[in-house]
């Protein structure tokens, strides 16, 4: 049997394979680019998760460079080679490149940063990186958040540069640091959250000394943006094994200052089982929602799976039969979701939609054995909106029960849902329920112009179409004017 040393040999082996025909993959491009900076006289180096992909044989189509040339010289190289030129990041030293290229037989759009070697680090109150350029690529890879990410592959030469044992970690399956974890989260605290991000996406551990670091260093968060932290968080919740990316950020306190929400979860108890942990069922409904997403990653379901039940605190009540109850919780935590991707900065849109499914996601259980009239399901419908798919799949989702009779219970009565969901949209148009007359057929029955009157009219008869569903036309009317005499 192989001893360790011959595992991590053989596991660099393989990762070494992968990383030729990864860059054999790229290598027109690549060399092509060099030769260009190399005739200028500069040198250029693949770098960061661009090796790191390559070495685990997912490099795709985003590309990192690392040269000597300050951003006017990269700009003078890229031009003329480049299908498109973006100059957004070139205050830290990047300057971003399109470029279409025929690879083998198929035709490829690279996307391609190029960043002058740099060191860079924040000010104790700042939340903006201080940016100073090297001449070295050793002193641009001391800088970078953690070794796996600390490798490059200097082209055109295809020399491979890992001061910092990156090979090694990766093999291992390690997030360590190049230098002290604490001299890396103070030059940029994101790191920190890097670290739970690339955990998750990665299924790597956090080396001890990097977690320890973490927990001590976790209100250097403060001084980040909320834009930068939302979009870290946005990718450890997309990841792969996001469960894991979110332990780290609860288990270090970090997610006291990203999500407070989701560790004030693990005092709870779910209101049908006491001793349940309703943190830990959060993270069963997160991992059961991505199993139902079927077409890759969803933001809006993934958040939603994730806030469904952070009201629960704040409504928690011990009641006089020694249950716990939390009525509302779902009003108040769309409240909560509300507010808090809103501090994330999170657009409108996605704040919207992720608060709807929080506040709705309750709504099922009114069904019960199936008892719902036309109307409710009607209403469900109209009230999910364009939301209903990802509705249907956060509420199974929600069931964790170990009662196998009850979760096949549930999953019964919401198949007979769907089913007469999908039954009345055939008849119905459910998708888009309006009134059986419009705003200009209510005037001109009822001979008034426009006006409040007009308003309350219209949603006097949305209600009856709800209650009643579809109408004949003189049946439409006639109830109009019945509600108008009313009125009068």
């Amino acid at each position: 049997m192989p001893n360790a040393n011959e595992d991590t040999s053989s596991a660099l082996t393989q990762v070494q394979h992968r990383a030729v025909s990864e860059l054999l993959r790229v290598a027109p491009v690549a060399d092509d680019l060099a030769r260009r900076f190399h005739e200028a006289g500069f040198s250029l180096a693949l770098v960061g998760g661009s090796v790191r992909d390559a070495l685990l044989g997912r490099l795709g189509n985003d590309l990192d460079f690392t040269t000597d040339a300050r951003p006017e010289d990269v700009l003078k190289i890229v031009r003329p080679w480049a299908d498109a030129v973006w100059e957004v990041g070139i205050a830290f030293g990047t300057v971003g490149v399109q470029k279409d290229a025929r690879v083998g037989d198929t035709d490829r759009r690279f996307q391609i940063e190029v960043t002058t070697y740099r060191s860079e680090a924040y000010d104790r109150t700042s939340r903006k990186p201080e940016v100073s350029y090297g001449d070295s690529i050793e002193e641009d890879l001391v800088r970078r958040d953690f070794t796996v990410n600390a490798m490059a592959v200097a082209l055109p030469e295809k020399e491979f540069i890992d001061p910092h044992g990156g090979l090694h970690d990766l093999a291992q399956g390690v997030l360590r640091t190049p230098g002290t974890p604490e001299e890396s989260f103070s030059d940029d605290p994101l790191r920190m959250m890097r670290a739970a991000r690339f955990a998750a996406q990665l299924d790597f551990e956090v080396a001890p000394e990097v977690v320890t670091a973490m927990k001590e260093m976790s209100g250097r968060l403060d001084i980040v943006s909320a834009e930068r932290i939302r979009d870290e968080l946005n990718k450890l919740i997309l990841s792969t094994h996001p469960r894991k990316g979110l332990t780290l950020l609860v288990d270090t306190g970090l997610a006291d200052y990203v999500l407070p929400e989701l560790p004030a979860l693990r005092l709870e108890s779910d209101e049908h089982h006491r001793h349940k942990d309703v943190y830990e069922h959060t993270l069963i409904v997160l991992e059961q929602a991505i199993a139902l997403e079927g077409s890759g990653p969803d933001l809006t379901l993934r958040l939603a799976a994730l806030l469904h039940d952070i009201g629960k605190p704040r409504t928690r009540r011990f009641e006089k039969d020694g249950r716990v109850s939390f009525h509302h919780h779902e009003v108040v935590g769309a409240k909560m979701t509300k507010k808090r991707m809103t501090a994330l900065k999170y657009s409108n849109e996605l704040v919207k939609d992720v608060s709807r499914l929080v506040e709705l996601h309750l709504r099922f259980h009114g069904y019960g054995a199936g008892e719902w009239t036309d109307s409710a399901v009607r209403r469900y419908v109209r009230d999910a909106g364009p939301l209903l798919d990802r509705l249907h799949k956060l509420t199974r989702s929600d069931c964790t029960t170990r009662n196998k009779r009850k979760a096949t219970a549930l999953s019964r009565a919401y198949d007979g849902l769907e089913e007469r969901i999908s039954q009345l949209q055939e008849q119905e148009e459910l998708d888009a329920i309006r009134p059986d007359l419009d705003g200009n057929q209510i005037m001109e029955i009822l001979g008034i112009g426009p006006g409040p009157a007009i308003g309350r009219a219209y949603k006097h008869m949305l209600e009856l179409r709800l209650e009643n569903g579809p109408m004949e036309h003189d049946q439409a009317v006639a109830a109009l004017k019945e509600w108008w005499t009313e009125q009068s």
